[in-house]
């Protein structure tokens, strides 16, 4: 099987033109909603996302059967990473390259390359976010207590008897140094109750803040 350019010199119909760019806006349309299966984005995310394959592909079309102009094109199509004020997650960054390389192949005229490439991450991307691969069920449990307590071991037994795991992360004061903040990432056991757990772990550093919730999203990088 071959995959061949539908641009058979450097000029550019208009017939050609349109497919390119329906065909890019089409996938990028399917990438956006694919990165929306089992997540939740903004409405801006999603429109950026099926707007990219398009914007890249008349990028690369305009320096088409340029070597020194495409060369220069597809590095700052790539720094197009960077459009974000703050990082991304993994997922994010994922699907703006995703975006990006339907974009490249649909602007070098690989139509029918873009489809399948696209259909064949697409469909990889499902499955994996369907089924249980790469999740650690962790759970990220901030705990403060007084700084006349020594925090090495004090949770021992409570981790043993709630959790499966249980890994330090960070430990920190707070307040002027009257309170020390420890931070885990743990996995509960599923015979076991979170309220329990949180009870049993208030009952031993004074009653003082506990929070247990999902692992933020930097983790995932």
């Amino acid at each position: 099987m071959t995959f061949n350019s539908i641009f058979t010199g450097d000029n550019i119909t208009l017939v050609q033109g349109l497919i390119v760019s329906g065909v890019a806006l089409v996938l990028g349309l399917i990438s956006s909603l694919v990165y929306r299966f089992k997540s939740y984005c903004s409405k801006s995310f999603a429109v950026t996302l099926t707007i990219i394959p398009a914007i890249v592909a008349m990028l690369i079309m305009m320096v088409n059967g340029l070597a020194t102009g495409a060369g220069i094109a597809v590095l700052g199509v790539f720094s197009l990473v960077r459009f974000r004020s703050q990082p991304g997650s993994s997922r994010e960054i994922l699907a703006i390259m995703l975006s990006m390389a339907i974009g490249l192949a649909c602007g070098g005229g690989y139509i029918t390359f873009a489809v399948f490439a696209a259909a064949v991450v697409c469909i990889v991307w499902i499955i994996l976010y369907a089924t249980p691969f790469g999740n650690t069920a962790k759970k990220e449990l901030r705990i403060e207590i007084p700084e006349n307590l020594d925090y090495e071991g004090l949770f021992d037994d409570i981790f043993k008897e709630f959790t499966t795991k249980d890994e330090v992360i960070t430990v920190k004061t707070v307040q002027m140094g009257s309170i020390y903040e420890l931070r885990y990432h743990i996995a509960l056991r599923k015979d076991k109750s979170e309220k329990a757990f949180i009870d049993a772990i208030r009952a031993r550093n004074g009653n003082l803040p506990v929070s247990c919730g999902r692992v933020k999203n930097e983790t995932e990088l």
